[in-house]
């Protein structure tokens, strides 16, 4: 959603509503972890009214316990918070679990995956960013593959039903070696949302 044209968001989200993307992804940025700001519960809601897709909200703040219930309030299904935005990783966790929404944990491509490993088991999704956080429009890390097969080798471990999310350079070039490596899910903002057609372009990244 960070790439759409937030003047049309309704319209966005009826495009959305008739593609074949699942999800909608939404980023929460705050200026302090990430030096960007985006927006909050009063767009989330906004949105939740007109999208019918599961809305996958990525937040890019500190202390992200503070602010788990507004967000599902709001209508967050899917909450992503990261490992090193908080130094109470597991609360986090067991917050979200609290308001019956899926839970997932990212890191930005300077952590090492290792230390994801203590929290596997116990997220349903693990989001490899593959740009740093806080802009869209970056080039995807090349090393980031590498960073995938290690995280597909901890899920193997440790919880086998766990996503994988990639969100960073997503474009159709890509995204079938993403798709080889063991990624479930895309998170394609610029090369959407600066198509001719967009609807087709969801088509042609999920036909990889």
């Amino acid at each position: 959603m960070l790439s759409a044209d937030f003047g049309n968001l309704q319209s966005m989200s009826k495009m959305i509503n008739d593609s074949r993307a699942e999800w909608l992804h939404f980023d929460v940025m705050d200026g302090v972890f990430v030096p960007n700001i985006s927006f909050g519960f009063p767009v989330l809601e906004s949105v939740k009214r007109d999208c019918t897709k599961l809305l996958d909200v990525h937040l890019m703040i500190v202390e992200p316990e503070k602010y788990v219930q507004r967000f599902a309030q709001a209508g967050a299904e899917m909450l992503t918070f990261h490992l090193e935005a908080t130094k109470k990783p597991l609360e986090v966790i067991k917050i979200i679990r609290a308001e019956n929404i899926k839970v997932g944990i990212t890191i930005n491509p300077d952590v090492p995956v290792k230390h994801l490993e203590p929290y596997i088991s116990k997220v349903d999704m693990v989001l490899l960013m593959t740009v740093f956080a806080g802009y869209g429009g970056q080039k995807f890390i090349p090393e980031s593959y590498t960073r995938i097969d290690e995280v597909k080798t901890l899920i193997a471990k440790h919880n086998p039903q766990c996503l994988i999310e990639v969100d960073g350079g997503v474009n159709f070039e890509n995204a079938p070696l993403l798709f080889s490596h063991g990624v479930n899910v895309l998170v394609a903002g610029s090369t959407v949302f600066n198509a001719a057609n967009p609807q087709h372009a969801i088509s042609r990244l999920l036909d990889c």
